[in-house]
């Protein structure tokens, strides 16, 4: 049953919502609920008369109350609990909320506050959101998509909960990263919340506590694998495309060894992206493009240490590829520019461990002849950096204080403004903070993290330190491509996004060491993301021919913007 539909007077040309709840029902519903901002004339059409007090409240005396309660919450869980029962309630007044505070909450709904969400939610959950899709209800995939009450579907987020954040395998809890990712979708791309879908594939969990945890409410079975599990992504992939085809689905915080597979299956049969792998990549190439401008160098002329090469880090690095060939240089001297460390050590083309989007990436053998090993068994990190003379360090390993004093030191030996993206979350999990970064380099060193930190003063001047957040990206990668109706989503799109979100950063911000805007002018950001999405799709054959001002244009037009719409009631019907 469809809730809403969007509809215009053909006489006045009002916008307006023809509603088919009534009473408590329409009280109940987040997407509608306007609490104590029902108008007289909609409680008396809506039956809603005598449900409520009898003032009639505005937004803006609703955020008032709403902020003054969330204020009381003593710390940053709670917080999140009460955030999550506002959404629950009343979407507009929490998009709204969330769109005037985005610096204070943002790292309340999503990290690093969403990840230690993630690790109690079967404790703290209160109402479900979403679609939870089962080995066991996969055959009723139409059904439960029939059964959804939006008007339509045109963006997807989908986990399967086996590597939330830096925390691991948290089965069905990971649900807090799709609901969590759809809300910055809304608040920072400025996607309509009634056509967003948090969905979580709940193919069982190989996390011990979980399993012997009896307030778990997902499956207690050991994860699914192999052609299985291959087999429930596929119809799952194509129950998307039956009922949504025209749905953009994002791919969020799957293991490595799924995450590449579904990406290269799937990228060219479906609108789809996967936001760990190209979304992280992106944003820190982003970070980068503005400390090349900072220092007035090019990427040729740095020297790149990245440590955890999961999907993260296998995307910076292969972002990072595709700037320095950019610049003109061939496949082996851009190999030649970039160490990636992980598990085993310095990543070697002879090395039996390493798999498909690793190869371009491993030094060649001969190339490290001569280097000086603590151990001549293995190259780890610290002879990396002895021996490689980095400028750029870069982490993605969820391993606390990784980048050691002397690290930082040796690195600093080779820069005079050395760049540290120190980028695990939560905060806990970060490979140093950026107060080692400027103790070790005198102020110099150019700084992103995953999580945010305060500024810090040094010498008389203020240091900062940007928070390299995938929200700079997906938003407006996700927005350009459902306006412009994009076939697919491709590495030429996250490229253009880059280039846009540096170019937004200012002189003034560059002085700071800013990488990264200032989360204040995020919808500024997507949007202009969106655009430089929406010229690239065109440019491609992949999308609407407008030009770059129409594009622009539609953009704008699409950003939803926080506020109560009219009500008209309308006979209650169970199709469109």
């Amino acid at each position: 049953m469809k809730n809403f539909v969007l509809k215009i007077d053909p006489l006045t040309g009002e916008d307006y919502y023809e509603v088919y709840l009534r009473g408590r029902q329409l009280l109940n519903n987040p997407h509608l609920n306007k609490a104590s901002a029902f108008t007289k004339e909609e409680r008396l059409s809506l039956g809603l008369d005598g449900m409520l007090r009898p003032g009639v409240a505005t937004l803006e005396s609703q955020l008032d109350r709403t902020y003054e309660a969330f204020l009381r919450k003593p710390d940053d869980m709670e917080r999140y609990i009460y955030l999550s029962g506002l959404l629950d309630r009343n979407e507009v007044l929490f998009y709204r909320l969330l769109q005037d505070h985005l610096d204070e909450m943002v790292p309340i709904i999503y990290t690093p506050t969403v990840g230690l969400a993630c690790m109690q939610l079967s404790h703290i959950q209160r109402r479900f959101r979403g679609i939870y899709i089962t080995p066991e209800n996969i055959a009723n995939i139409d059904q439960i998509f029939h059964g959804l009450s939006q008007p339509q579907v045109n963006l997807i987020v989908v986990t399967d909960g086996e590597r939330i954040l830096g925390l691991g395998d948290l089965g069905s809890d990971g649900m807090g990263i799709p609901v969590g990712k759809v809300s910055l979708y809304v608040a920072a791309g400025g996607v309509h919340p009634g056509v967003t879908l948090p969905i979580t594939l709940d193919v069982g969990t190989n996390n011990p506590r979980l399993l012997e945890d009896p307030l778990y409410l997902g499956i207690r079975k050991p994860r699914l694998r192999g052609a299985e599990y291959e087999e429930l992504i596929e119809k799952f992939v194509l129950g998307v495309k039956r009922n949504f085809p025209g749905a953009l689905l994002q791919w969020e915080d799957f293991a490595k060894h799924t995450a590449f597979k579904n990406l290269d299956r799937y990228r060219e049969r479906i609108l789809s992206f996967n936001d760990d792998i190209q979304g992280t990549g992106s944003t820190a190439l982003a970070a980068l493009m503005t400390a090349m401008r900072i220092k007035k160098s090019r990427f040729q002329d740095e020297r790149y240490v990245i440590v955890g090469m999961g999907q993260a880090g296998t995307g910076i690095a292969m972002n990072i590829r595709a700037a320095l060939k950019e610049e003109g240089l061939s496949d082996e001297e851009a190999r030649r520019r970039i160490f990636a460390v992980d598990m085993q050590g310095l990543l070697l083309d002879d090395d039996p461990q390493l798999e498909g989007p690793q190869e371009p990436l491993a030094q060649r053998r001969a190339w490290v002849e001569g280097w000086r090993l603590d151990d001549p068994s293995r190259i780890g990190l610290e002879d990396v950096v002895r021996n490689a003379h980095p400028t750029v360090l870069i982490g993605v390993t969820a391993q606390p204080g990784l980048f050691s004093e002397a690290i930082l030191a040796e690195t600093a030996k080779h820069s005079a403004r050395p760049i540290v993206l120190a980028l695990s979350n939560p905060t806990h999990k970060c490979e140093c903070t950026p107060e080692a970064v400027w103790k070790a380099t005198d102020g110099k060193g150019l700084v992103a993290t995953g999580s945010p930190f305060d500024p810090m003063d040094w010498k008389g001047q203020t240091l900062q330190a940007s928070q390299c957040n995938n929200m700079y990206i997906f938003p407006g990668v996700g927005l350009g491509a459902l306006v412009c109706k994009a076939t697919r989503v491709t590495d030429g799109m996250f490229l253009a996004a880059s280039r846009a979100i540096s170019e937004f950063v200012t002189p003034d911000q560059e002085a700071m060491g800013l990488l990264l805007p200032e989360m204040k002018d995020i919808r500024r950001v997507s949007a202009s993301v969106a655009k430089a999405v929406g010229i690239e799709a065109r440019n491609a054959g992949l999308g609407r021919l407008l030009d770059d001002d129409q594009i622009g244009a539609v953009v704008t037009k699409a950003q939803w913007v926080p506020a109560y719409p009219a009500y008209r009631p309308g006979t209650l019907r169970y199709e469109d």
